[in-house]
């Protein structure tokens, strides 16, 4: 589970600790950039 937080029109992605995890330019691109993260964690 993770949370995708926008914060002065910034994306961040946090783990359900509520850790940073990264950020990225768009909720888009975080999506995409989660999916990549997800993968390399596996």
């Amino acid at each position: 589970m993770y949370q995708i937080r926008n914060v002065r029109g910034h994306i961040q992605v946090y783990d359900n600790r509520g850790n940073f995890l990264f950020s990225a330019d768009n909720e888009r691109e975080a999506r995409e950039e989660l999916m990549e993260y997800e993968e390399s964690a596996a």
